[in-house]
């Protein structure tokens, strides 16, 4: 019996093999929007979401960072009570779009932050973008109405990622979840 067909079958397989077309990475479509954690500069925490970086307070060297990671705007939760420097002067000279939209308590966390926020994130001329507050807590809440109402997920798996980012905040969650509900009716 002769190895040759054989030998010819497995080269033409090899040959058709190498002419189909690679995906680089798998496709899932379980969650198209994976949460990953992500380390540029000093910054942390920081994950990123396809065009969407969500982090606690990145430092003046973090941003030209960012901007060579691609980031072209800014949003950024905290007050300017809050902040010892001129965060959006710095933002605005790097020549990058700076937009704040701050809160600070449960009680501050209002619709027209939502909405606001909301703009901002759905707006893909602004990516890709980087929302931020001082440790993620803020950006927590944001994320988890943005990723309920604008990506529908679940409001459970939406409040894990939300929590991975760095959610804590028990009254956040309550304004998130009267914000979703009212939005939903």
């Amino acid at each position: 019996m002769s190895k040759l067909p054989l030998f010819k079958s497995l080269l033409c397989f090899s040959l058709l093999a190498l002419t189909l077309p690679v995906s680089a990475e798998p496709e899932s479509d379980s969650n198209p929007q994976q949460l990953k954690s992500i380390s540029v500069g000093q910054i942390t925490p920081l994950y990123r979401s396809k065009m969407i970086y969500l982090s606690g307070q990145p430092t003046r060297e973090d941003f030209p960072l960012l901007q060579k990671d691609g980031v072209k705007t800014v949003v950024n939760l905290r007050t300017i009570k809050e902040l010892n420097w001129d965060e959006a002067g710095y933002v605005r000279m790097l020549e990058l779009d700076y937009v704040a939209i701050p809160f600070l308590t449960p009680e501050t966390l209002t619709p027209a932050v939502f909405d606001q926020c909301r703009g901002v994130l759905n707006d893909q001329a602004r990516h890709p973008l980087i929302l931020h507050s001082a440790s993620a807590n803020r950006v927590g809440a944001i994320w988890l109405v943005h990723r309920v109402l604008d990506d529908d997920l679940d409001f459970d798996a939406a409040l894990k990622e939300a929590k991975q980012v760095g959610l804590k905040t028990p009254g956040y969650i309550d304004q998130a979840k009267a914000y979703i509900a009212e939005q939903k009716k």
